[in-house]
């Protein structure tokens, strides 16, 4: 099979790309260096769409929700990922998480099962002559970064990313933890640790007094991103951020506490959740504990957490370095690198920040690509979309002196007009406009509906 775009990086980002452009017809080599002698210090498998952090896409509310808008869009274009999200989701109140294992077979096997699509186990050092959409993501190989950087003459930015540790669930102490979610929405999903105010204030300096991995001296300037932030370099902050923050107990009505004055218990002083991170319920993932302690560190300090004393640890958490590219400056608005247009970027290595958001940029530097094949073009998405905003900003709305990763978020489409509404109706008014803006896009560009 003769190739007509190279897709280099089998991570969300690049199957999803490969996935839209055979759906169109296209022929596609898709080379993943994972699986022919090469990894990374994230990955542990050698699966297409591995999710190395957290399980979960975040929040499936089209209707309040930037997150969920943006969900909304893509299975709208027919998206691999959402699909396969869908198909393995696992409990987690109003979020979509996935059983992780099972998400990446999913999306493996429609890959490499496509006729369209050749899969590739091997290591691509150099930027291609022919279309290429380079989705390496943030672990991008030292070959192909150095490619880069030469092409473009740019340092590459980064940033550290931390990965949260994952418990098995029969290890819990359920006498003192107990299942809800906050405020009861969404159903009893997340297991609830509490913490007084003396065992949490000894956590906190547990954390600070902890050992941590030491950075290479190249490394020790690189800003961490806001969003995946390690759990003790949030407790350096001060001794109440965690509880504003990941262990915040509020809405929490912890049933072990009842009396004939509070039946349903009363909010704990902090309180460390774990949300389900397989199908089967068997493994818990510590919500926001990124971190960057080391593993026998891990171990002593998070056992100090009420319910998890006894804590079996199947997979501690770890950190490892993020690149990206400065997408303002690099590339234009259909992702095409400014320098060599045959390059397009997708992914995470664009400064897109999270699961869908790569996943979404996926989609459209194929469409672009598919577009741009068949001698047509394809209109940018409207700004007032989830996908739209997400991809002006990455090409263009941010301050490319100042470019950092950024999730999909309201905040990134034009103000609403006419007079200001209350916080929810305002959510209510960017997605229904949004839905609007979006549907006038998929018919005015004739943009094809799903398979």
């Amino acid at each position: 099979m003769t190739q007509q775009v190279h897709i280099i990086g089998g991570g969300l980002a690049g199957s999803e790309a490969a996935w839209q452009l055979a759906e169109a017809g296209l022929h596609v080599r898709l080379s993943e260096m994972r699986g022919g002698g090469d990894t990374t210090p994230a990955h542990d498998t050698d699966r297409l769409a591995e999710m190395v952090c957290s399980n979960s896409f975040r929040s499936d509310d089209a209707e309040k929700n930037a997150v969920g808008l943006l969900h909304r869009e893509m299975r709208d274009m027919g998206s691999l990922i959402m699909r396969a999200a869908d198909k393995h989701r696992v409990p987690a109140g109003s979020a979509l998480a996935v059983d992780r294992d099972a998400f990446a077979a999913e999306v493996t096997q429609a890959v490499e099962s496509h006729p369209n699509i050749t899969v590739v186990r091997e290591r691509i050092d150099a930027l291609p002559v022919h279309p290429t959409i380079i989705a390496t993501g943030p672990l991008t190989g030292s070959g192909l970064a150095a490619a880069i950087a030469a092409e473009t003459g740019q340092d590459a930015l980064a940033f550290f990313d931390a990965i949260a540790p994952i418990v098995h669930k029969d290890s819990i102490d359920m006498d003192v933890a107990w299942m809800a979610a906050r405020w009861d929405k969404g159903g009893k999903d997340y297991v609830n640790c509490p913490l007084d105010r003396e065992q949490y204030q000894a956590f906190v300096a547990a954390l600070n007094a902890g050992e941590k991995t030491e950075f290479k001296e190249w490394e020790k300037d690189t800003p961490y991103f806001e969003g995946c932030m390690p759990i003790e370099v949030m407790a350096e902050r001060g001794v109440e951020t965690l509880r504003f923050g990941p262990m915040k107990g509020v809405g929490l009505d912890n049933p072990h506490t009842a009396t004939p004055d509070h039946p349903n218990g009363r909010w704990p002083y902090a309180c460390v959740q774990l949300r389900q991170d397989n199908a089967l319920g068997t493994l818990w993932n510590m919500v926001g504990f990124q971190t960057k302690l080391k593993h026998g560190e891990q171990v002593r300090i998070f056992r100090t957490i009420p319910g998890l004393e006894n804590a079996e640890f199947a997979r501690l958490g770890g950190i490892h370095r993020n690149s990206f590219i400065n997408s303002p400056r690099l590339l234009d608005a259909q992702l095409r690198l400014k320098s060599k247009p045959n390059i397009r970027f997708a992914g995470q290595i664009t400064g897109c920040e999270g699961y869908v958001e790569s996943a979404a940029v996926g989609i459209l530097a194929a469409r672009f690509a598919a577009a741009e094949l068949r001698g047509e073009t394809l209109a940018p998405p409207p700004v007032e979309t989830a996908m739209g905003a997400l991809l002006g900003h990455i090409t263009g709305g941010a301050d490319a002196e100042t470019f950092q990763p950024m999730n999909v978020n309201f905040g990134l489409m034009p103000p609403l007009e006419g007079p200001r509404a209350k916080k929810g109706d305002r959510k209510k008014m960017y997605t229904s406009r949004a839905r609007a803006a979006f549907a006038a896009w998929k018919e005015g560009s004739k943009v094809a509906e799903p398979a």
